[in-house]
């Protein structure tokens, strides 16, 4: 291997999207942590994974039909001799259906008198469905029961108190404060009355740390707890009252007419009505990875199972607990953790930061402890008072290690993505995947589909071509009946569409964009829907798909003869075409359906291109409409490179890593072609993000670093290999999300910024102070309360900070740019330099500057109190600083921000009851009005100062890291760097011609 080719040691905080598990272990056992149940939460159950690998598919509906059987037997008794009656008003019961779909008995089928003759027990019509009648569904519920399964219950609150309890340095603390408590009590000098203050107050300390830590954690576990159940909710094209609408599954009761469409999943347990070509993939309840056709004598569907091709109706009957899916769902216990590329990273910067804390807190220890010993020791040799001395001692090194390991910075990043996936949800994105959020900050390209995505996806008919000449939508009633009647014909029938005719109102039509608008069209023309449809049979229908990019149905006519009516790309039907008729009686048409740009496209891609992300149209249409829809949106520039997928996919490596640079239209492309973009982008070091909707789309979705996938015109198996769902399947919405995933980034640099400075400002003066004279001026109690605002309250203010308009602006971010740059560098070492001088000069010469009157032990509890309290307010208006680590104007969207004002505002509250009112607790004493101004006004320098500090040029290239950073080169030889993902990795079946 060439120099070239050699690479640095990969560093174990570095992971990617679908780590394997031997890595994710890797960063945890290297991780320096104190509360590894708090630290740990959000991350993914390895041993539970490693348990659900080793078990096999297979065994799934085997040990739910061995429970099942245990059931049956208990129960076998009672059904043999009373079978339950059926619930009022119906004509068959839940058991019944039950034992009708798991035993997949056909002639149990049709001693029940078949699909048509359980419609009617259950009150459904199979054309038009259930009435949507409110009293209607809320008694099926009742009788049939819910689509839903119970869920695990969450963790009471009372859980994460303990949790939080469990860190280490707390309970050495506790400890602590309980040798304190003794040995005070048992002082002759304070006695019982007096010598209960330092443990108490100790104690309390922990207390409110563990409380409010508590607090913070049990928040964000309620946001994240919405969130995932928003993931469930799946949207259902049933059949109401003769009209094709979308409900959620969690909707769906027994009686429902469901349509079925590649990619959905089944929602629930049902019989077939019609189909045409329809396979479903069982493969999660049988394990078998091939498809299972499904027809009038299989027409048993599961819920759960996907639609690997065709089309159907099905009738419910079987939902939640009732079906074999809900009660496997009911079993088995859902692991929602997950780690993130940057949670990651800063377990690693918590780590090196922790590790130098550990040093500072152990030499602080030893200096103490050396300074008792020859100083105090001497002085007072009783057992209580040396045993309470030494746990002050070692209470101080722990509460450093406090403060030194910063647990809240990993936390950060739950913290604020929390905050930002719901604020996402009202942006319309959904977020599955919390990596996701994150990574669509550095993403670098979209490549985004056409239609819904950059346009309305609402098409409409203006021209068509038939009979060799273009005309206007209605001149088609110009020709001969039999012409008309044709295509007629096609339209109505050769389509999954719908159209209800409700009395006193206009026809609704239903369908895709393409099927409403040849519909409407239809319509237009004189088409009577029903009528069509009655007048002859569906012999065999080919579902659409962008493979073959044409759907086809066969017909048998009331005269026995047969038609066969083809739609699709124009380019894909010619070429089926030999002959055509003229106006009486052979004809050919060509459609011309314009999908207008969505509003605000335009300016979206542009921000994008500013913002440093290319966009490239990715798109099944021919060249000449794809070019036409990316100039209008701005994706498309004269010397920009748009060729079709035939061509990309035969280049050669080399012509296509050189194509990359200046692709901004790829058209005709199959899914593959999708697929071997994003992996020559992410070869070519490029951030991918990767919109997609279909069935086949999958593998790209699941390859790219972010997956998006549309919430609207998406199927349920790419949904499910995405990353993020666009719920309005909008392009703004895509450009929102690189927006927030700056934002999170921003907002965590932010908190590291502000905590790194107290972390070195708490240090460096306890440290200097203990070895110059075995004191340290910061004492546990107050310590605690700093690490407080540090951690858990700091988080709170800097992470929810919402985004702002610069930060597209700025070139993406890096997945391997440093956490902490020159910038925040600048920053941290200027302010805690300032805050060091300050403090170090109270400490030594604050009694003399300041003039403080009283005995020496009244001198030195004043001076102490002083030097707290500016060290708070420092930190409380460098606060203000850390918002804005690049820009002047550090006040901008302040006010806007309430969770900052409230966290600010509140700590300064705080901070005035500890020091006026907490004396004993806090170790302090009151202070008169000019020494609050005094401590005040020293905080408030940090914002001039701050201001000062971004004067000075700092280089671009870092000159501290936390981590190492893997680089190669690779030269024009190296095979495709990406992994290559089969069926099974991908957990899809991919639909066959």
């Amino acid at each position: 291997m060439s120099t070239a080719d050699m690479e640095l040691e990969e560093d174990v905080f570095i992971i990617h999207k679908h780590e394997n598990p031997e890595r994710l272990k890797k960063w945890r056992q290297a991780t320096l942590v104190l509360n590894a149940t708090r630290r740990f939460r959000y991350t993914l159950n390895l041993e539970g994974k490693e348990e659900a690998r080793n078990v096999p598919s297979k065994r799934v509906r085997a040990s739910t039909q061995v429970i099942r059987a245990v059931q049956r037997f208990r129960e076998a008794g009672a059904r043999a001799t009373n079978e339950s009656p059926p619930p009022n008003g119906f004509g068959v019961g839940p058991r019944k259906l039950h034992n009708l779909i798991e035993g997949q008995e056909l002639n149990f089928l049709q001693q029940l008198g078949g699909v048509s003759s359980i419609a009617k027990s259950l009150r459904s019509n199979l054309e038009d469905g259930l009435n949507e009648d409110v009293d209607d569904m809320i008694l099926r519920k009742e009788h049939f029961g819910e689509n839903n399964y119970p869920r695990k219950h969450r963790k009471n609150f009372f859980v994460f108190v303990w949790e939080a309890a469990k860190d280490t340095t707390l309970i050495i603390l506790m400890f602590c404060a309980a040798v304190s408590l003794i040995t005070g009590m048992t002082s002759k000098d304070e006695g019982i009355t007096e010598g209960w203050y330092d443990g108490t107050s100790i104690t309390i300390a922990i207390l409110i740390v563990v409380f409010v830590t508590a607090i913070s954690d049990y928040k964000q576990s309620l946001e994240f707890e919405v969130l995932n159940n928003e993931k469930k909710n799946i949207n259902v094209q049933v059949v109401r009252m003769g009209r094709t609408i979308k409900v959620s599954i969690f909707d769906l009761v027994v009686g429902d007419v469901v349509s079925l469409n590649i990619g959905d999943q089944v929602p629930a347990d049902g019989l077939l009505i019609k189909g045409h070509s329809l396979s479903i993939d069982e493969s999660s309840l049988t394990g078998e990875s091939e498809p299972v056709p499904k027809d009038s004598m299989h027409p048993f569907l599961l819920s759960g199972c996907k639609v690997a091709d065709g089309y159907g109706l099905m009738l419910v009957t079987g939902v939640g607990l009732n079906t074999e899916w809900g009660q496997i769902m009911a079993a088995i216990t859902e692991d929602t953790g997950e780690e993130t590329p940057l949670q990651v990273r800063l377990n690693g910067t918590a780590t090196f930061i922790g590790k130098v804390g550990l040093v500072v807190a152990a030499l602080v220890f030893v200096v103490l402890f050396i300074r008792y010993f020859t100083d105090e020791y001497s002085k007072s040799k009783k057992a209580n008072e040396v045993a309470s001395s030494l746990s002050q001692i070692f209470a101080i090194a722990v509460v450093i290690v406090v403060i030194a390991v910063p647990e809240g910075l990993p936390l950060a990043v739950t913290l604020t993505l929390a905050y930002s996936m719901r604020k996402m949800m009202e942006d319309k994105s959904l977020v599955r995947h919390l990596s996701a959020c994150e990574t669509m900050g550095s993403a670098t390209i979209i490549c985004s589909d056409k239609t819904g995505t950059l346009t309305l996806n609402e098409m409409t008919v203006v021209r068509t071509w038939v009979a060799g000449v273009f005309r206007e939508t209605k001149d088609i009633r110009m020709f001969h009946d039999n012409v008309t009647g044709i295509l007629i014909e096609g339209i109505a029938q050769n389509c999954t569409g719908m159209v209800s005719s409700l009395k006193g109102k206009d026809p609704e039509v239903s369908g895709s964009a393409t099927e409403k608008a040849l519909l409407t069209w239809g319509l237009q023309i004189g088409m009577d829907f029903k009528s069509v449809r009655s007048q002859s049979t569906i012999y065999q229908m080919e579902a659409f798909n962008s493979i073959k990019k044409r759907a086809g149905i066969a017909l048998i006519l009331s005269n026995g003869d047969a038609r066969v009516h083809w739609k699709g790309a124009a380019e894909v039907i010619l070429d089926l075409c030999n002959t055509y008729l003229d106006e009486e009686g052979r004809v050919v048409r060509l459609n011309n359906e314009k999908d207008p740009c969505r509003p605000g496209v335009a300016e979206a891609v542009s921000k994008c291109k500013v913002a440093g992300v290319k966009v490239c149209m990715v798109t099944g249409d021919n060249l000449i409409t794809a070019i036409s829809i990316a100039r209008e949106c701005g994706i498309y520039t004269g010397d920009g490179l748009a060729i079709e997928g035939s061509e990309f996919r035969n280049y050669n490596n080399e012509e296509m890593l050189k194509s990359l640079k200046n692709l901004q239209v790829l058209a005709r492309s199959l899914p593959s072609d999708k697929l071997l973009l994003v992996q020559k982008l992410k070869e070519n070091n490029e951030v991918v993000a990767v919109t997609g909707d279909g069935t086949n789309d999958a593998p790209a979705l699941h390859e790219a670093d972010i997956g998006l996938a549309m919430g609207i015109a998406g199927t349920e198996v790419a949904k499910e290999s995405s990353d993020v769902i666009i719920l309005d399947d909008n392009f703004l919405s895509v450009v929102k999300m690189v927006r927030w995933g700056r934002s999170v980034y921003a907002n965590v640099q932010k908190f590291i910024q502000f905590q790194l400075t107290v972390n070195v400002a708490a240090l460096g003066i306890n440290f200097v102070a203990s070895v110059s004279n075995g004191n340290v001026p910061l004492k546990t109690v107050q310590m605690l309360w700093i690490n407080l605002i540090m951690d858990t309250l700091g988080a709170l203010a800097l992470a929810t900070e919402p985004p702002t308009d610069d930060l597209m602006q700025k070139p993406s971010i890096g997945l391997r740019d440093p956490l902490v740059t020159n910038l925040m560098w600048r920053n941290i070492l200027g302010q805690a330099s300032f805050q060091l001088t300050v403090l170090l000069t109270l400490y030594y010469k604050g009694i003399d500057l300041l003039r403080l009157d009283g005995t020496k032990d009244r001198k030195d509890i004043l001076r102490d109190t002083i030097i707290f309290n500016t060290f708070v307010f420092c930190q409380l208006f460098n606060e203000i600083n850390a918002r804005k680590p690049e820009d002047f104007n550090i006040f901008t969207g302040m006010l806007k921000n309430h969770m900052f004002i409230c966290v600010t505002v509140l700590s300064a509250i705080f901070q005035v009851i500890m020091v006026e009112f907490l004396n004993k607790f806090a170790k302090t004493t009151k202070l008169s009005w000019k020494y609050w101004l005094f401590s005040i006004g020293i905080g408030f320098l940090s914002l001039p100062i701050g201001y000062l500090l971004k004067l000075i040029n700092v280089p671009k290239k870092p000159f501290i890291t936390t981590h190492k950073v893997k680089r190669k080169r690779r030269s024009r030889e190296d095979p495709n760097p990406c992994q290559q993902y089969s069926n099974e990795q991908l957990d899809i079946e991919q639909p066959t011609d």
